[in-house]
């Protein structure tokens, strides 16, 4: 452990300063996930310890940060500098910390600043200032203060368009590969590696345009190097300290985020290692970072050792969250201390308690974090890994050994993945050219090939060649996949202390998990948790924050209070996001404010239920049964919590209670009733409620009968999903019979469920609360898009404005009768379709969904607080929560898109989700509520230009009133040939346009690509929806132009287009907002 600290004599904070802004990161994007979420709450409540009034803008409901309680005055607003201004303007801060809201935070403030807002209100930057952050974020400016320092770095240059780009490439590189990377970007979005020259002009292309000062950095490529990150601190008395060393096992050429990186570092040298410090410190010093953290990379050379700088992020990034985690030190809460004025060695260590801050972290212990992918829901995209992050998520795990992390991590992945290979999702009989392309070409399940190589007799030497990967590695992996042909006769402890899972072990010897579990228990090989203490057991760690393993000392303590688990999330994905985190995190809130101790499970690194302070006890460790078993065994709680978040603890709900496992609130079997068609059915018909008409069909004639009988269009599912294809919408008979042969594996076994599809029905989700003996309604959100579009993809609205009062009054009775009917104790979601003045049941939850946190904000109830209450056997009228609270204004969830990602897929939306994270829009008129809605989901609205019209024949009567209010609005009209006619016919003027087939130039897709489009309304024809509607989509995208791929949502648009002309938006507090509820 070092003490790198001079002696500072004891200073105050900064009592020039009174009030605080905190800019937050906005919505979940693929680069930018919910540590900034964990970092931002972190901030807020370090800075009211302080004393001061903190001021928060976010534009995410999802967040703890977004509490009312984390801020006093809480802003859910777009974070652009048009509207963090208006927050100035009414709260006159005194200062900015704008270093712990990612890189959107950054580029606010900075935006702020070159327009002399913040001078204008003599706002200043603390954490970083305007110079420190341009110098470690402008390409050029950094590698020249790299050069002056002595420092090395890729031979590179900075263009700003394609002319400079094309002489850099020739006079300062002259080879490719070469590494292209946009400045004040996220999550090396627009960047990636050029193989050939037309890869180059198309990646400079994207990434001039994606970068909002548009420069790209142009560099030598640095393919199949070590890269290495460093987290650094530095305080205003010029004291630094390292927090952690991150390895990635991946080399250069792989986004860091997508990478599997470990810490500490495990192959550097001593003297290496004393280099790159020494280095952190000259950077950050250069670069002018005075007060709080920095994340520098850098890459090694694995033959000479030359060690070359990257970039800096002169900010709290991702690995800062990591790292925080790995170590036990609060980095976003020192931070935010040291920005205002305090140095390290002032702070206490939160986890000793009697230690400095300015003390480096010790471990004692490997951890490794592994990303999470979703490239099933996007069928056509690249699944190559390069310089661009596609991750959503990931997880960490913690181990003795190298070995026993990264097995705990993959299996903690929630992909089916029972750790490092030898379980159910082996590949059969792979031939060795499938490996060698495998390991050649990085992609999200090269880890496991790995293991496939070495079972299949490749050397480290053949692999080394093929994958870059450090041999140390590379032997590490060899030696598991070793063990692991080894299973069926291995030593049963030594497999365990190798990390190998039960089930794995299971597998190996033919026999059951529960045998293995209880072989193991006899023979007295059962887990022990170690501590996570910052200092590698030098001190004593006050706050309880486990790991398991397998050995001697047993370091978790015990306690005789009434205990409550909670079991969270896992990582983040497509389906299931930080909503859950969220619930899981207001559950240990109200439990601990019951009296009781709260025990955490999770294995999500970017969340606020993994900091150490959230819960009383905190086990970072994989969501599977085992794992959780041996957390009951040792804690014996007398409740615990699976309904909170999401699928990955359901999914163990059954297995825990049938091994006594006391789950608390709504019961296991009632969830799984809710989910039982014929169960369900029945219970619909008991209580009077619709179902669409529905049938199941084995083969494609059965398939086409069941179509027939109850009417297209209808929605048809697989009950077994393959190659990540799910549901899909068709039209007719030939549709059908496609989908049927090309799309699933229909047989007895595996019946396709055929739905009738309720076309341009309203969609409604309802949210409920029940004690099992009296419900609430918490709120009623009105879908903006038609039912068949995902829930978690749509816009929706509270309170709804198209719902007739007897339709409310029957979604009130139909949610009551069937969280009573289903003995809710908790949280239910139910969702419902209005055609015709019908209701129709389209499925109930049972359980917490991923509108609570969005409903609570709106309403000013913590909806997942009173449900833990409720859970531990409180009822509803003692919480004081008897009624429905509808709201004196408009609050408005959108979704947001990771489609800049994968470029060219199709971006319209079905009944598969694709969203990454969300935003809200509050105002008291719903069109400026959803205009705002639309800003901060990166789909702002126009105010003036063309707006290109072209629909299928279904909407052409639909869009005649979105194409009058946009020529009302004074726009001008461009269409497709057979969208102009009708709007021609029905006296709406229009100019022609020209489809890509129809052989005119320019096409609509060069106008769009020449900005001449302002706004585009396209909606599909079919599911094989021709190239050139796609071209037209995806030419949106990746130009930034705003668009609308349904009639529905293109209506809202145009209706918030024309209310903008005459309307201002208004900002008030969330504080203010609820307040106005109780009046």
């Amino acid at each position: 452990m070092a003490y790198i600290c001079k002696f500072t004599p004891i200073m105050p904070k900064d009592t020039s300063i009174k009030k605080i802004l905190v800019v937050g990161s906005g919505p979940i994007v693929i680069g930018q996930g919910c540590e900034f979420d964990y970092s931002g709450t972190q901030a807020c409540k370090a800075l009211r310890e302080e004393g001061y009034e903190v001021v928060l803008v976010n534009s995410n409901p999802a967040t703890i940060m977004t509490d009312p309680e984390t801020a006093p005055r809480t802003y859910i607003e777009p974070i652009t500098p048009e509207y963090v201004e208006k927050i100035i303007a009414r709260e006159r801060p005194d200062a900015m910390l704008p270093t712990l809201g990612g890189q959107t935070a950054l580029n606010c403030a900075m935006e702020l600043h070159r327009r002399g807002v913040l001078e204008k209100y003599g706002v200043r930057m603390i954490g970083a200032n305007a110079e420190a952050i341009d110098k470690g974020e402008d390409r050029q400016r950094f590698k020249d203060a790299m050069v002056k320092i002595g420092l090395d770095v890729p031979a590179s240059g900075v263009a700003h368009n394609m002319e400079e780009a094309w002489d850099i490439a020739k006079n300062v590189i002259g080879s490719y590969p070469m590494i292209i990377r946009p400045a004040f970007t996220l999550g090396g979005s627009g960047g990636g590696i050029a193989y050939n020259k037309a890869e180059f002009e198309e990646i400079v292309l994207r990434g001039l345009d994606l970068s909002p000062v548009s420069e790209v950095l142009i560099e030598e490529s640095l393919l199949g190097w070590k890269e290495i990150e460093i987290e650094v601190m530095r305080d205003r008395t010029d004291n630094c300290i390292i927090i952690c060393s991150i390895e990635n096992l991946d080399p250069m050429g792989i986004h860091t985020g997508d990478s599997i990186t470990v810490a500490p570092a495990q192959t550097l040298t001593a003297r290496e290692y004393a280099l790159l410090r020494q280095a952190s410190f000259d950077i950050i010093r250069e670069i002018g970072v005075e007060s709080g953290g920095s994340n520098i990379q850098f890459a090694v050379d694995p033959k000479t050792g030359r060690q070359v700088i990257i970039e800096m992020n002169p900010r709290v990034s991702r690995s800062s969250a990591l790292a925080s985690k790995a170590t036990g030190f609060p980095i976003a809460k020192f931070a935010a201390k040291l920005a205002v004025g305090y140095t390290l060695d002032e702070l206490r260590n939160d986890i000793t308690k009697t230690t400095p801050a300015a003390f480096e972290p010790t471990v004692d212990y490997v951890v490794c974090k592994v990303p999470r992918f979703t490239f099933e829901k996007f069928k056509k995209a690249d699944e190559r890994l390069t310089t661009s992050m596609k991750s959503v998520g990931e997880v960490m795990s913690i181990g003795r050994t190298f070995k026993e992390s990264l097995q705990k991590a993959l299996r903690s992945l929630e992909t089916g993945r029972w750790g490092f290979g030898f379980d159910a999702k082996d590949p059969v009989n792979p031939t060795r050219s499938e490996i060698v392309n495998k390991l050649a070409t990085p992609n999200a399940d090269r880890i496991f090939w790995l293991q496939t190589a070495f079972v299949n007799g490749f050397t480290i030497e053949e692999v080394e060649e093929l994958t870059a990967i450090d041999p140390w590695f590379l032997d590490q992996l060899k030696q598991l996949a070793d063990a692991g042909m080894q299973l069926a006769t291995l030593d049963l402890a030594e497999a365990k202390k190798l990390g190998f899972s039960d089930r794995q072990i299971a597998l190996a010897r033919g026999c059951s998990e529960d045998d293995i579990r209880a072989e193991r228990k006899a023979k007295g090989i059962t887990a022990i948790y170690g501590l996570v203490d910052t200092c590698a057991g030098e001190y004593q760690a006050i706050t309880p924050y486990y790991y398991s393993t397998y050995g001697e000392q047993n370091e978790a303590r015990p306690s005789d209070r009434r205990k409550i688990m909670i079991l969270g999330g896992g990582p983040n994905r497509i389906g299931q996001g930080i909503e859950f985190d969220y619930c899981c995190v207001h559950a240990s809130f109200a439990l601990k404010e019951l009296g009781y101790e709260t025990i955490m499970v999770n294995s999500n690194p970017e969340t606020v239920s993994t900091d150490f302070d959230t819960s009383d006890k905190l086990y970072f460790e994989p969501l599977t049964l085992e794992d959780v078993l041996n957390i009951v065994d040792q804690e014996k709680p007398e409740g615990v919590i699976v309904q909170f978040g999401g699928q990955t603890p359901l999914n163990l709900a059954a297995a825990l209670e049938e091994r006594g496992v006391p789950i608390i609130g709504t019961s296991p079997r009632s969830i799984e009733l809710a989910e039982d068609r014929k169960y369900f059915s029945a219970l619909l018909d008991e209580i009077g409620l619709k179902q669409a008409e529905a049938g199941t069909a084995t083969n494609e004639e059965e398939a086409v009968a069941v179509a027939q009988r109850i009417g297209f269009p209808v929605l048809v599912r697989p009950s077994f999903v393959l190659g990540g294809r799910a549901m899909m919408i068709v039209y007719d008979e030939q549709e059908l019979r496609t989908y049927m042969r090309e799309a699933v594996d229909a047989s007895p076994e595996r019946p396709v469920l055929v739905d009738r599809f309720l076309e341009n029905a309203l969609e409604i989700d309802v949210d409920v609360i029940a004690d099992g003996e009296m419900s609430v309604v918490g709120a009623i959100m009105q879908h903006v898009e038609p039912a068949g579009i995902h829930s978690g993809d749509s816009a929706c609205m509270i309170p709804p404005s198209r719902v007739s009062p007897a339709m409310h009054a029957e979604m009130m009775r139909a949610a009551k009768e069937l969280a009573a009917k289903l003995n809710v104790k908790g949280l239910m979601n139910c969702q419902f379709a209005i055609k015709d003045e019908q209701l129709y049941v389209i499925e109930v939850n049972p359980r917490a969904s991923r509108t609570v946190p969005f409903v609570s904000k709106s309403i000013g109830v913590p909806l997942a607080k009173l449900a833990a209450k409720v859970m531990s056997g409180m009822k509803l009228s003692e919480l004081g929560f008897t009624k429905e609270v509808v709201p004196p204004y408009y609050t408005v969830k959108e979704a947001v898109f990771p489609w800049n990602r994968f470029p060219g897929i199709d971006v319209v939306l079905g009944p598969e989700m694709h969203s990454t994270g969300e935003v809200m829009g509050v105002d008291t008129d719903p069109e400026l509520a959803y205009l705002k809605s639309q800003i901060s989901a990166f789909n702002p609205l126009p105010t003036e230009g063309i707006v290109f019209i072209s629909v299928n024949d279904r909407d052409k009567d639909t869009v005649l009133e979105v194409a009058r209010n946009i020529s009302e609005a004074g726009f001008t009209i461009c269409a497709t040939k057979g969208t102009m006619i009708h709007l021609l016919q029905n006296g709406i003027e229009c100019e022609r346009a020209y489809k890509v087939w129809e052989g005119r130039r320019p096409n609509i897709v060069d106008r769009i690509k020449n900005n001449e489009i302002c706004f585009v309304v396209n909606t599909p024809g079919s599911h094989d929806a021709r190239a050139d509607e796609v071209a037209i989509r995806a030419a949106a995208v990746s130009t930034g132009i705003s668009y609308a791929t349904d009639i529905s949502s293109a209506r809202a648009c145009a209706a918030a287009i024309l209310h903008s002309k005459n309307k201002v938006t208004e900002i008030r507090t969330l504080q203010e907002l609820h307040a106005s509820n109780q009046g």
